[in-house]
């Protein structure tokens, strides 16, 4: 695996056997010769009772948080994701946890390793960042003990279907911890945010996703970066900055494109952000946890029987609206995505959701292709500005493009609104004047 100049990884091939390409085939999360999200189905050991369209297995849905809100300050949500991976080690389930965290060596300031403290600072927190699980996952069967994997919806079915290819990897990774996906940024998005609030890329040292403020929602946070040399952060509202809405798609590599879960479903358990209004408002965080492997449920019970962390019951129906932009995104957007590929000649891996252009209203197909252009157009542009030291080409050509998507995003209603408020306010200043 390569580090390119999109800032993304890329599997070198020219070396690779027309076997071990075959192999990797049987792995790759997007390619029709593995193993689908339904054939792998939830990672436990006990069929879980019930199935939602959007969730896929379950045994239990409830949202919570840790209760110690400095805990949970320095988490990104509720911080349970990175509690149970530190039960799990504690309790002896698990001998290591294999997650991303900040990175002792290497190219990039986050990157896969294994861990034993996945509570600690270094390895807490979002990191919405390229990184590849090849170098750990090369180690773990030479290693004593199981371990748990924590990763995105692609990576943990792809460690699955692995674990299908080589048995002897089975035995070592026996918890899959999912993380609720909206799309993967590459390492560009991160450089970007950076570069926005005064920190070039090749002076960046550390990055900090997800700063909580006590006086805004839990879905308003701040981006902080650290220059090489410095102990001062830089910091920028994540919503002011371009590329810091999620909804715009900037530096989603393409193969996000034809993903249609969400959720992690062949994960023994995953863990989101609890986007619903009674949960937002608390500037904490909230989870929304989607537990599969019944055997796993104790940890959340016990905890809360003595007020360690809060919990309540929430329904499949509720859990799937947390994450409504994500399957619109992964599921409405897919469908017209691909049959756009298909007009177009080009090939498509099969999914669970069929072609259809006409899924959606006339506007919504315009708003899910220039999201499409958007995401593309990031790579390049903001490659161009990496190479000249010029982010200000980077920064007009992707405004251009967020004005057409806003353009696309704002209801004929809302607009007519906008006008009649606009038009109001030109007659009062006349009249006051």
């Amino acid at each position: 695996m390569t580090l390119g100049d999109l800032r993304m990884y890329r599997a070198e091939l020219g070396d690779a056997t027309q076997d071990q390409i075959r192999a990797a085939s049987r792995v790759c999360p997007f390619s029709d010769e593995a193993p689908s999200e339904d054939s792998l189905g939830a990672a436990s050991s006990e069929a879980p009772a019930q199935h939602h369209a959007l969730l896929g297995q379950y045994s239990a849905i409830f949202a919570g948080r840790v209760s110690d809100p400095g805990y949970t300050l320095a988490s990104s949500s509720g911080g349970l994701a990175s509690w149970f991976a530190q039960r799990l080690i504690d309790s002896g389930r698990v001998a290591g946890v294999i997650s991303v965290g900040h990175a002792d060596d290497g190219p990039g300031i986050y990157a896969y390793q294994i861990t034993a403290d996945p509570a600690s600072p270094t390895s807490r927190k979002s990191a919405y960042y390229a990184s590849t699980m090849s170098e750990v996952l090369s180690r773990v069967e030479n290693l004593d003990g199981q371990f748990a994997l924590v990763g995105l919806p692609c990576f943990i079915k792809a460690a699955r279907a692995l674990c299908v290819e080589r048995p002897a990897l089975a035995q070592k990774l026996t918890v899959f911890v999912g993380l609720v996906c909206g799309h993967y940024k590459t390492q560009a998005f991160a450089e970007s945010l950076a570069w926005q609030i005064g920190v070039p890329p090749q002076e960046l040292e550390d990055i900090d996703f997800r700063v909580k403020r006590p006086d805004r929602p839990a879905s308003d946070y701040d981006f902080g970066a650290k220059r090489a040399g410095e102990t001062d952060w830089h910091f920028g509202q994540v919503r002011s900055l371009v590329g810091g809405s999620w909804g715009h798609g900037l530096f989603q590599p393409e193969c996000c494109n034809f993903c249609d879960d969400v959720v992690a479903e062949t994960a023994s358990i995953s863990f989101g952000d609890a986007w619903l209004p009674r949960f937002t408002a608390n500037s904490n965080g909230t989870n929304v946890v989607i537990c599969r492997d019944p055997s796993l449920q104790s940890y959340f019970d016990d905890a809360a029987a003595t007020g360690e962390i809060g919990i309540e019951s929430l329904s499949a129906d509720d859990a799937a609206l947390t994450q409504a932009g994500g399957f619109r995104h992964r599921r409405e957007g897919l469908a017209v995505r691909l049959a756009d590929d298909l007009a177009a000649g080009l090939s498509v891996p099969q999914k669970r959701v069929s072609p259809d252009a006409s899924a959606v209203s006339k506007r919504r197909v315009r708003l899910i292709r220039q999201r499409r252009r958007l995401s593309a157009d990031s790579h390049a542009a903001f490659a161009a500005a990496r190479a000249t030291g010029d982010l200000s080409g980077y920064l007009r050509t992707t405004m251009a493009g967020i004005t057409r998507y806003q353009r696309l995003d704002t209801s004929l209603g809302r607009r007519i609104i906008r006008r009649l408020q606009y038009t109001v306010r030109l007659v009062a200043d006349r009249f006051s004047s």
